[in-house]
């Protein structure tokens, strides 16, 4: 079903195929930036909490999503709001980044002798912006309902997933549900360069499951293979609805291409830190159970570095995880490796990335694009020292 949506999504508006961040010479400036860095600053100027800032906004999104998922009929908004009800709602990390990115990119100056004009577009620049926030939302949301029904998951955040609550049948159709009305939400922007950038995003969720799902053993046990693939999954998202903000605060094409970059490598490390939870976590740190993607046969970042130090490996690997005795095994050469301080020195590398491309950014004047600035910089700190 999510191809067919992607695949609809793209005829209509001609999807650029070449990969957004194929940006040599940005990509260099930003590598000779994060390198300056050799670890995200312990003790940043200015202490910001990043979700304090955007506290209320986040409040507001999250109402709208539960209005957003209402259906004419009850079952399916039952379906569709389940992970939009209160206790279930997760963290809204993805919300918090393009809440603080849409502040970072503020270009208002007060006082000017327009400064109505300027407040009134401000408003609805803002709301704009709020809309792309929920729109990323319900895409991510559908995205894991679909990914728990391909794997036959049977909790998310600490609660039963949806398929095994509702059925499989009812969660394709929420799934699908949350995917159109982020659609129609999207169309109502009337921009199509923000289409382009969400539906590329779109398309790349649905590529980034199946080089998942269908990937061979040399695939799962290549590490480009598996960034290619996380990029999908997990950062495109992210990064193109960053890019999106951007865009819409009438920002340079440099600008948005920071934006961009900070996106992606943020979603990168953060994945990379998922990767060591599913071998380090608890079922109640998780909110699902630990070892999830080795049982699934995923190979992922810790155990292609024990692969390196340990050829043999691979032959495990290749035999599958069918049986507990090979997850044994596997086990044992990573605790043996330096596969999960390797994995965390990735994560670390990328979130310095993410920082060197707010870094990046022209000055501002405003104290609060600054502080937004701050705390964009400091969760890449926080989502890398998370435990959960």
């Amino acid at each position: 079903m999510k191809t067919l949506f992607s695949r609809a999504f793209s005829r209509i508006y001609e999807i650029p195929r070449k990969s957004l961040f194929d940006c040599p010479q940005h990509r260099q400036s930003l590598v000779l930036t994060a390198n300056s860095h050799s670890s995200i600053d312990s003790n940043p100027k200015e202490k910001v909490d990043p979700f304090s800032l955007v506290a209320d906004e986040i409040s507001l999104v999250s109402n709208r999503l539960r209005s957003s998922a209402v259906a004419e009929v009850p079952e399916l908004s039952s379906a569709a709001r389940y992970f939009f009800e209160h206790g279930v709602e997760g963290k809204r990390t993805c919300s918090m980044v393009l809440l603080l990115m849409a502040k970072s990119m503020d270009k208002h100056k007060p006082g000017s002798s327009f400064s109505c004009i300027q407040d009134t577009s401000r408003v609805q620049l803002r709301l704009k912006q709020k809309l792309i926030a929920e729109i990323t939302e319900m895409i991510h949301v559908a995205s894991l309902i679909h990914d728990d029904i391909l794997d036959d998951a049977k909790t998310r955040r600490g609660v039963g997933s949806l398929n095994s609550v509702f059925g499989n049948k009812l969660a394709v159709l929420a799934g699908d549900f949350l995917l159109f009305r982020a659609l129609g939400a999207l169309a109502s922007l009337k921009n199509n360069e923000i289409v382009s950038l969400l539906a590329t995003a779109v398309e790349n969720l649905v590529t980034g499951e199946t080089m998942q799902m269908a990937a061979t053993v040399e695939q799962r046990c290549s590490m480009e293979y598996y960034m290619q693939k996380t990029y999908y999954k997990t950062a495109s998202l992210v990064s193109n609805s960053c890019k999106a903000m951007a865009l819409l605060s009438d920002q340079t094409p440099k600008v948005a291409m920071s934006a961009f970059e900070y996106g992606k490598n943020l979603g990168m490390a953060y994945q990379f830190i998922d990767d060591i939870l599913d071998f380090t976590g608890t079922s109640a740190s998780l909110g699902k159970g630990p070892l999830s993607d080795i049982r699934q046969g995923i190979i992922t970042a810790p155990i292609l570095f024990a692969m390196e130090e340990f050829p043999r490996l691979k032959a495990v690997t290749e035999q599958g995880f069918d049986n507990s005795a090979n997850i044994n095994t596997a086990l044992e050469y990573l605790w043996k490796s330096n596969g999960i301080q390797r994995t965390k020195e990735l994560a670390a590398k990328h979130a310095n990335l993410a920082a060197a491309a707010i870094d990046s950014l022209p000055e501002s004047s405003s104290s609060d694009v600054r502080r937004s600035r701050q705390a964009l910089i400091n969760l890449t700190r926080i989502l890398t020292a998370r435990n959960k």
